[in-house]
């Protein structure tokens, strides 16, 4: 039987549902040799279907399978654990925010000092678990959501050949979702903060997550140009700008309606924003500009940003700097984009 890849009513439990099924699907291929006790699988294999309701029980249930001899689970499930939390303090509002970006910067973080062999480890983890997800979700009207991540090359670590870009616009889509966003009928009382949410990222390349946390005294305005003081995953401070004649009116609108609270962005009640919201709103409006992408939500926005800014700019470490990636090398993707590059590779012969 398949699922819907946002299964459950919050992201952290979908990924949860996902991560359990898989554990299964490996006990019930991995080589049963060595299993010292057949009693006890038994009750593992039946609890894995429903009756895991946090990431501290399927852990127990690993322990297990390791204490009667399934041992091969545990080199599985303890990268996929540590994607779990890494995912949970990312903040995303569904499953669909994963990509490769997000996948290589846990990669990056949380496999440093560790040996290839390890490293090697932790990419076939990752790699056979959405490839799992691939072949297992599906919604009611039968389309599946599909990732295709791969990992080519991570690190030094040799996979298949290729690499998978991720999605962006183009200029003449920026100019069609820019226009959509402008017209698109959000109600007066939100329209302003919305179209300013928005535009932040897709300026500035932040992250939802980093948008949302913004508070007021985290913006300030130099001539012409506002300033954002952006705290990044692991709380490491950067700074983002866009000019003000972008925002200069959306700010103006919203700050005079905006409830009494210290963040720079929220509900009428003065609450954070939930990313969910965010990202139904872009999916909304790249749906209302007819931009169909595999990749839709927030962070399709950030891909956008940092693929127009290494194609105007050629500057690598300007793109790891204003993306806040810790490795050079997640920012790398973004030169497959650079097609002034290969239209040189025209006149070689």
């Amino acid at each position: 039987m398949k699922y819907p890849l946002d299964f459950e009513d919050a992201p952290d439990k979908s990924l949860l549902f996902w991560l359990t099924r898989f554990i299964r699907y490996k006990v019930t291929t991995l080589t049963n040799r060595n299993i010292t006790d057949k009693h006890e699988l038994e009750v593992i294999l039946k609890d894995l279907i429903s009756s895991i309701h946090s990431i501290e029980e399927l852990t127990i249930k690993v322990k297990l399978l390791r204490k009667i001899g399934m041992s091969g689970t545990n080199v599985y499930y303890v990268p996929l654990e540590k994607f779990y939390h890494y995912f949970i303090s990312f903040g995303a509002a569904s499953l669909k925010e994963i990509d490769e970006e997000l996948i290589t910067d846990f990669l990056t973080s949380s496999t440093s000092g560790l040996s290839d062999a390890t490293k090697k480890n932790y990419r076939i983890a990752l790699v056979t678990f959405f490839n799992y997800i691939d072949k297992q979700n599906q919604d009611g009207l039968g389309n599946i959501y599909r990732y295709d991540i791969e990992l080519k090359n991570w690190n030094g670590l040799s996979g298949k050949s290729g690499t998978k870009l991720p999605s962006y616009m183009n200029k003449e889509e920026i100019n069609k979702f820019l226009a959509a966003l402008n017209s698109y009928k959000f109600g007066i009382k939100l329209a302003a903060r919305n179209r300013l949410i928005i535009k932040l990222i897709l300026y500035t390349g932040i992250r939802v997550s980093e948008a949302l946390k913004l508070e007021m005294k985290d913006m300030f305005k130099e001539d012409n140009i506002y300033v954002f003081q952006v705290k990044g995953k692991g709380n490491k401070p950067r700074v983002a700008m866009i000019k003000e004649d972008i925002i200069n009116s959306d700010l103006e609108d919203w700050l005079s309606r905006k409830p009494t609270t210290n963040l720079l962005f929220s509900n009428q009640k003065g609450k954070c924003l939930s990313q969910a919201y965010v990202y139904t709103t872009v999916e909304n409006i790249l749906s209302e500009a007819a931009i169909n992408k595999t990749k839709k939500g927030p962070h399709f926005l950030r891909h956008t940003f940092a693929s127009m800014l290494y194609q105007k700019s050629k500057d690598l470490i300007l793109v790891q700097e204003a993306l806040g990636h810790a490795d050079i090398n997640t920012s790398r993707i973004y030169t497959h984009f650079d097609k002034d590059k290969l239209k040189g590779t025209m006149n070689l012969f």
